[in-house]
Protein backbone atom coordinates (compact mmCIF):
# COMPACT_ATOMS: atom_id res chain seq x y z
CA UNK A 1 0.00 0.00 0.00
CA UNK A 2 3.05 2.27 0.72
CA UNK A 3 4.16 1.95 -3.02
CA UNK A 4 1.00 2.46 -4.50
CA UNK A 5 0.09 6.25 -4.51
CA UNK A 6 3.78 7.34 -5.25
CA UNK A 7 3.30 4.55 -8.73
CA UNK A 8 -0.21 6.07 -9.43
CA UNK A 9 1.61 9.36 -9.29
CA UNK A 10 4.60 8.65 -11.62
CA UNK A 11 2.19 6.97 -13.68
CA UNK A 12 -0.13 10.70 -13.86
CA UNK A 13 2.90 12.19 -14.30
CA UNK A 14 4.30 10.84 -17.29
CA UNK A 15 0.71 10.69 -18.97
CA UNK A 16 0.43 14.49 -18.02
CA UNK A 17 3.77 15.01 -19.69
CA UNK A 18 2.75 13.10 -22.74
CA UNK A 19 -0.57 14.67 -23.75
CA UNK A 20 1.52 17.76 -23.03
CA UNK A 21 3.93 17.24 -25.61
CA UNK A 22 1.51 16.07 -27.84
CA UNK A 23 -0.58 19.74 -27.34
CA UNK A 24 2.28 21.63 -27.37
CA UNK A 25 2.58 24.41 -29.02
CA UNK A 26 -1.07 25.24 -29.22
CA UNK A 27 -0.36 28.97 -28.74
CA UNK A 28 2.27 32.04 -29.29
CA UNK A 29 5.50 31.27 -27.55
CA UNK A 30 7.25 34.62 -25.75
CA UNK A 31 10.99 34.54 -26.62
CA UNK A 32 12.03 37.26 -23.89
CA UNK A 33 15.83 39.04 -24.68
CA UNK A 34 17.03 40.57 -21.74
CA UNK A 35 18.65 43.49 -23.76
CA UNK A 36 17.62 46.31 -25.70
CA UNK A 37 16.38 45.88 -29.63
CA UNK A 38 19.74 45.65 -31.44
CA UNK A 39 22.71 44.56 -29.72
CA UNK A 40 23.87 40.52 -30.00
CA UNK A 41 21.76 38.47 -28.15
CA UNK A 42 18.40 40.35 -29.92
CA UNK A 43 20.40 39.65 -33.34
CA UNK A 44 21.06 36.13 -32.61
CA UNK A 45 17.10 35.57 -31.56
CA UNK A 46 16.15 36.82 -34.54
CA UNK A 47 18.13 35.21 -36.95
CA UNK A 48 17.04 31.60 -35.39
CA UNK A 49 13.33 32.50 -34.39
CA UNK A 50 11.52 32.65 -38.02
CA UNK A 51 12.87 28.71 -38.74
CA UNK A 52 11.95 28.12 -35.60
CA UNK A 53 8.10 29.18 -35.33
CA UNK A 54 7.97 27.47 -38.86
CA UNK A 55 8.90 24.11 -37.43
CA UNK A 56 6.64 24.59 -34.26
CA UNK A 57 3.84 25.96 -36.19
CA UNK A 58 3.12 28.61 -33.81
CA UNK A 59 4.49 32.05 -33.74
CA UNK A 60 7.36 33.02 -31.49
CA UNK A 61 7.22 36.82 -30.16
CA UNK A 62 10.69 38.72 -29.13
CA UNK A 63 10.01 40.28 -25.60
CA UNK A 64 13.09 42.52 -25.18
CA UNK A 65 13.35 43.19 -21.50
CA UNK A 66 16.52 45.11 -21.01
CA UNK A 67 18.19 46.94 -17.82
CA UNK A 68 20.77 45.79 -14.97
CA UNK A 69 23.43 43.64 -17.01
CA UNK A 70 20.16 41.33 -18.04
CA UNK A 71 18.91 40.87 -14.64
CA UNK A 72 15.75 42.46 -14.92
CA UNK A 73 14.69 40.20 -18.21
CA UNK A 74 15.74 36.99 -16.90
CA UNK A 75 14.11 37.49 -13.49
CA UNK A 76 10.52 37.82 -15.37
CA UNK A 77 11.91 34.63 -17.39
CA UNK A 78 12.45 32.74 -13.97
CA UNK A 79 9.36 33.64 -12.72
CA UNK A 80 7.06 32.69 -16.01
CA UNK A 81 4.71 29.67 -15.70
CA UNK A 82 6.77 26.55 -16.65
CA UNK A 83 4.34 25.45 -19.57
CA UNK A 84 6.98 26.00 -22.74
CA UNK A 85 5.63 29.26 -23.91
CA UNK A 86 7.89 31.51 -22.08
CA UNK A 87 11.43 30.99 -23.43
CA UNK A 88 14.60 33.18 -22.54
CA UNK A 89 17.71 33.91 -24.63
CA UNK A 90 20.87 34.69 -22.98
CA UNK A 91 24.34 36.07 -23.51
CA UNK A 92 27.87 35.34 -21.25
CA UNK A 93 25.83 37.57 -18.85
CA UNK A 94 23.71 35.07 -17.23
CA UNK A 95 27.31 33.07 -16.30
CA UNK A 96 29.03 36.45 -15.35
CA UNK A 97 26.42 38.22 -13.15
CA UNK A 98 26.75 35.46 -10.14
CA UNK A 99 30.61 36.30 -10.14
CA UNK A 100 29.82 40.45 -9.75
CA UNK A 101 25.94 40.49 -8.32
CA UNK A 102 25.87 39.92 -4.90
CA UNK A 103 22.09 38.93 -4.66
CA UNK A 104 20.49 37.72 -7.82
CA UNK A 105 16.55 37.90 -8.02
CA UNK A 106 17.02 34.32 -9.17
CA UNK A 107 18.77 30.96 -8.94
CA UNK A 108 21.58 30.91 -12.20
CA UNK A 109 20.81 26.87 -12.55
CA UNK A 110 17.98 26.21 -10.24
CA UNK A 111 15.38 28.70 -11.52
CA UNK A 112 16.06 27.83 -15.43
CA UNK A 113 15.39 24.38 -17.62
CA UNK A 114 18.65 24.01 -20.28
CA UNK A 115 17.51 23.61 -24.02
CA UNK A 116 20.59 24.28 -25.47
CA UNK A 117 23.72 26.44 -26.40
CA UNK A 118 22.72 28.50 -29.92
CA UNK A 119 26.08 30.04 -30.65
CA UNK A 120 29.44 31.09 -29.60
CA UNK A 121 30.56 34.24 -30.39
CA UNK A 122 34.41 34.87 -29.34
CA UNK A 123 35.96 37.63 -28.09
CA UNK A 124 38.78 39.71 -30.24
CA UNK A 125 41.80 40.94 -28.31
CA UNK A 126 42.28 44.06 -30.37
CA UNK A 127 45.18 46.64 -30.03
CA UNK A 128 45.59 50.44 -31.26
CA UNK A 129 47.60 50.42 -34.51
CA UNK A 130 50.38 52.23 -33.16
CA UNK A 131 51.01 49.80 -30.22
CA UNK A 132 54.52 47.74 -31.08
CA UNK A 133 53.21 44.51 -30.52
CA UNK A 134 52.01 41.64 -33.27
CA UNK A 135 51.33 39.41 -31.13
CA UNK A 136 50.25 38.18 -27.36
CA UNK A 137 53.77 37.78 -26.43
CA UNK A 138 55.10 40.59 -27.78
CA UNK A 139 52.26 42.59 -25.68
CA UNK A 140 52.84 40.27 -22.49
CA UNK A 141 56.71 41.29 -22.94
CA UNK A 142 55.79 45.35 -23.30
CA UNK A 143 53.19 44.93 -20.23
CA UNK A 144 56.12 43.55 -17.82
CA UNK A 145 58.46 46.18 -18.65
CA UNK A 146 55.14 48.78 -18.85
CA UNK A 147 53.22 47.45 -15.50
CA UNK A 148 50.03 49.39 -14.92
CA UNK A 149 50.46 52.21 -17.69
CA UNK A 150 48.66 49.87 -20.61
CA UNK A 151 44.54 50.86 -20.43
CA UNK A 152 41.85 48.80 -21.66
CA UNK A 153 38.74 49.76 -22.43
CA UNK A 154 35.36 48.12 -21.26
CA UNK A 155 31.58 48.25 -21.33
CA UNK A 156 31.73 48.49 -17.57
CA UNK A 157 32.91 46.55 -14.43
CA UNK A 158 31.53 42.87 -14.63
CA UNK A 159 31.06 42.73 -18.54
CA UNK A 160 33.06 40.17 -20.63
CA UNK A 161 35.50 42.82 -22.04
CA UNK A 162 36.24 43.55 -18.43
CA UNK A 163 36.74 40.03 -16.77
CA UNK A 164 38.45 38.63 -19.94
CA UNK A 165 41.08 41.35 -19.28
CA UNK A 166 41.15 40.13 -15.47
CA UNK A 167 41.71 36.53 -16.47
CA UNK A 168 44.82 38.03 -19.01
CA UNK A 169 46.26 39.53 -16.04
CA UNK A 170 45.90 36.87 -14.16
CA UNK A 171 46.94 33.66 -16.63
CA UNK A 172 49.23 36.29 -18.33
CA UNK A 173 51.32 37.73 -15.10
CA UNK A 174 50.35 41.30 -16.17
CA UNK A 175 49.23 44.40 -14.76
CA UNK A 176 46.53 46.05 -17.18
CA UNK A 177 44.12 48.90 -16.07
CA UNK A 178 40.69 48.90 -17.04
CA UNK A 179 39.09 51.88 -18.15
CA UNK A 180 35.18 51.78 -17.92
CA UNK A 181 32.45 53.20 -20.72
CA UNK A 182 28.74 53.31 -20.90
CA UNK A 183 29.15 50.92 -23.41
CA UNK A 184 31.18 48.51 -26.16
CA UNK A 185 30.83 51.53 -28.41
CA UNK A 186 31.83 54.65 -26.98
CA UNK A 187 34.90 52.19 -25.79
CA UNK A 188 35.60 51.12 -29.11
CA UNK A 189 35.39 55.02 -30.43
CA UNK A 190 38.06 55.85 -27.79
CA UNK A 191 40.55 53.04 -28.40
CA UNK A 192 40.37 54.16 -31.71
CA UNK A 193 41.31 57.32 -31.08
CA UNK A 194 44.25 56.19 -28.93
CA UNK A 195 43.00 57.62 -25.56
CA UNK A 196 43.42 53.78 -24.83
CA UNK A 197 45.18 51.25 -26.04
CA UNK A 198 43.84 47.34 -25.69
CA UNK A 199 40.14 46.04 -26.15
CA UNK A 200 38.77 42.82 -25.37
CA UNK A 201 35.35 43.02 -27.53
CA UNK A 202 32.79 40.71 -29.05
CA UNK A 203 33.96 39.91 -32.62
CA UNK A 204 30.95 41.46 -34.36
CA UNK A 205 31.46 44.86 -32.81
CA UNK A 206 34.87 45.57 -33.82
CA UNK A 207 35.37 43.16 -36.93
CA UNK A 208 34.69 45.88 -39.37
CA UNK A 209 37.17 48.13 -37.34
CA UNK A 210 40.02 46.05 -38.06
CA UNK A 211 39.36 45.15 -42.13
CA UNK A 212 39.59 49.35 -42.40
CA UNK A 213 43.44 48.89 -40.44
CA UNK A 214 41.65 51.00 -37.11
CA UNK A 215 42.48 48.55 -35.06
CA UNK A 216 44.84 45.64 -34.70
CA UNK A 217 43.56 42.09 -33.88
CA UNK A 218 46.31 39.95 -31.74
CA UNK A 219 43.72 37.27 -30.76
CA UNK A 220 41.01 35.74 -30.70
CA UNK A 221 39.54 33.87 -27.36
CA UNK A 222 37.42 31.01 -28.49
CA UNK A 223 38.16 27.56 -28.56
CA UNK A 224 39.05 27.53 -32.21
CA UNK A 225 39.15 30.08 -34.63
CA UNK A 226 36.36 31.87 -35.77
CA UNK A 227 35.78 31.96 -39.59
CA UNK A 228 35.34 35.75 -39.28
CA UNK A 229 38.76 36.30 -38.49
CA UNK A 230 40.78 32.42 -39.77
CA UNK A 231 44.03 33.91 -39.46
CA UNK A 232 44.45 35.56 -36.06
CA UNK A 233 45.56 33.20 -33.43
CA UNK A 234 43.36 31.96 -30.45
CA UNK A 235 44.47 32.91 -26.96
CA UNK A 236 45.59 28.87 -26.64
CA UNK A 237 47.77 29.03 -29.66
CA UNK A 238 49.31 32.22 -28.42
CA UNK A 239 50.83 30.85 -25.74
CA UNK A 240 48.02 30.80 -22.69
CA UNK A 241 46.52 27.48 -22.02
CA UNK A 242 43.03 27.15 -20.97
CA UNK A 243 42.59 31.07 -21.96
CA UNK A 244 38.83 30.63 -23.34
CA UNK A 245 36.23 33.42 -23.46
CA UNK A 246 32.96 32.63 -24.89
CA UNK A 247 30.12 34.18 -24.85
CA UNK A 248 27.68 31.19 -25.14
CA UNK A 249 24.24 32.66 -26.41
CA UNK A 250 21.75 30.00 -25.10
CA UNK A 251 18.44 29.19 -24.97
CA UNK A 252 16.71 28.30 -21.04
CA UNK A 253 12.73 27.48 -20.16
CA UNK A 254 12.18 28.68 -16.67
CA UNK A 255 12.83 25.99 -13.88
CA UNK A 256 10.98 22.64 -13.83
CA UNK A 257 9.48 22.79 -17.95
CA UNK A 258 8.39 19.01 -18.91
CA UNK A 259 11.27 17.41 -20.73
CA UNK A 260 8.74 16.68 -23.85
CA UNK A 261 8.21 20.33 -24.00
CA UNK A 262 11.85 20.77 -24.17
CA UNK A 263 13.17 18.29 -26.34
CA UNK A 264 9.86 19.87 -28.77
CA UNK A 265 11.82 23.42 -28.52
CA UNK A 266 15.33 21.50 -28.88
CA UNK A 267 14.35 19.61 -31.67
CA UNK A 268 12.66 23.05 -33.43
CA UNK A 269 16.26 24.92 -32.81
CA UNK A 270 18.54 22.16 -33.84
CA UNK A 271 16.34 22.42 -37.73
CA UNK A 272 16.56 25.82 -37.58
CA UNK A 273 20.50 26.19 -36.93
CA UNK A 274 21.52 23.57 -39.46
CA UNK A 275 19.15 25.67 -42.44
CA UNK A 276 21.71 27.10 -44.55
CA UNK A 277 20.09 30.88 -44.40
CA UNK A 278 20.58 30.66 -40.52
CA UNK A 279 24.13 29.19 -40.56
CA UNK A 280 24.62 31.81 -43.05
CA UNK A 281 23.46 34.48 -41.07
CA UNK A 282 25.45 33.72 -37.48
CA UNK A 283 28.60 33.17 -39.65
CA UNK A 284 28.37 37.19 -41.05
CA UNK A 285 27.52 37.90 -37.62
CA UNK A 286 30.93 36.46 -36.41
CA UNK A 287 28.74 33.93 -34.85
CA UNK A 288 29.10 30.00 -34.78
CA UNK A 289 26.27 27.99 -34.46
CA UNK A 290 26.20 25.21 -31.40
CA UNK A 291 23.44 23.11 -31.23
CA UNK A 292 24.36 21.24 -28.06
CA UNK A 293 22.04 18.98 -25.96
CA UNK A 294 20.11 20.58 -22.91
CA UNK A 295 22.51 18.06 -20.67
CA UNK A 296 25.63 19.55 -22.54
CA UNK A 297 24.26 22.71 -22.00
CA UNK A 298 23.60 22.67 -18.26
CA UNK A 299 26.93 21.13 -17.82
CA UNK A 300 28.57 24.32 -19.84
CA UNK A 301 26.73 26.91 -17.30
CA UNK A 302 27.50 25.36 -13.99
CA UNK A 303 31.04 25.22 -15.24
CA UNK A 304 31.19 28.71 -16.72
CA UNK A 305 29.21 30.31 -13.68
CA UNK A 306 31.97 29.08 -11.13
CA UNK A 307 34.86 29.57 -13.69
CA UNK A 308 33.95 33.55 -13.28
CA UNK A 309 33.39 33.67 -9.98
CA UNK A 310 36.80 32.26 -9.45
CA UNK A 311 38.23 35.03 -11.70
CA UNK A 312 36.96 37.37 -10.09
CA UNK A 313 37.85 36.57 -6.84
CA UNK A 314 41.93 35.96 -8.01
CA UNK A 315 40.97 39.71 -9.58
CA UNK A 316 40.11 41.00 -5.92
CA UNK A 317 36.49 42.20 -7.09
CA UNK A 318 33.78 42.61 -4.54
CA UNK A 319 30.34 41.34 -5.98
CA UNK A 320 27.53 44.65 -5.46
Amino acid sequence: MNFAKPLFYIAATAAACGAMAQSYPNKTIRMIVPFPPGGNTDIIARIVVPRMTEDLGQQIVIDNRGGAGSIIGTELASKAPPDGYTLLMVSAAHVMNPSVTKKLPYDSVRDFTPISVVADVPTAFVVHPTLPVKNVRELITLAKKRPGELNYATAGSGTVGHLAGELFNSMAGVRLEQIQYKGSGPAAIDMMAGHVQLQFASMPAVIQFVRAGRMRMIAQTGEKRSSAAPDVPTMVESGLKGYVVSSGFALFAPGNTARPIIDRVHSALIKSLKHPDVSKNLAGQGADPVGNTPEQHDAFNRSEIQKWIQVARKAGLEPK
